[in-house]
This record gives C-alpha cells, structure tokens and sequence, in this order.
C-alpha cells in the first residue's frame, strides 16, 4: 500500500480571484437572486427582496432557479442574469 501526503503549503497555480468592488449603494440598482432548487430558497429570496427593496431602494430583481441544485448554472440563466449589477445565489433547506 503505498501512502501519499498532500502538501497545502504549495502555492496556487493560478492567479487568486479577486472580489467584485462594493457598489457605493443599492438604491436603484438591479440584483440577480439565483435560487439553487432547494426547499427554502424560494422564501428566502422572497423575505431579502422584501428588505433590499424597502430599505435599500433596490428597483428590480432577475430571479432564476436552477433546474437541479447538483448542476452548475445552465449558461443560457447567466446570460439571462448579465443586466444585474449585483447576484446573489442561495442554498435553501
């Protein structure tokens, strides 16, 4: 049997993703809410759409819903969701 030691001291092989800058503010903005297909999300969203539109002054949301949470993001949703200025995506449960 032959044992093999991972070492997570190495460096990455890529260059390290950066955030997005915070926008100044959400008052009038678009916000994408990505729902991942699982039990709660749909609620979820629908409780910080709520807070983000009356406290914040977000003017629209693009809501999709993935076909199925084990599946990454169909690119024809994301292409959908491009006019955003912000995205959330969301585990229910």
């Amino acid at each position: 049997m032959v044992l093999k030691v991972l070492d997570p001291r190495l460096s990455a092989e890529a260059e390290a993703l950066r955030p997005a800058p915070a926008l100044p503010s959400l008052q009038g903005v678009v916000v994408g809410m990505l729902d991942n297909a699982k039990i709660g999300t749909e609620q979820l969203f629908d409780h910080i759409a709520a807070i983000l539109q009356k406290d914040y002054g977000v003017r629209e949301f693009i809501r999709r819903r993935k076909p199925d949470a084990t599946k990454p993001v169909p690119h024809e949703m994301l292409a959908q969701m491009a006019g955003a200025d912000a995205i959330l995506s969301a585990t229910g449960d």
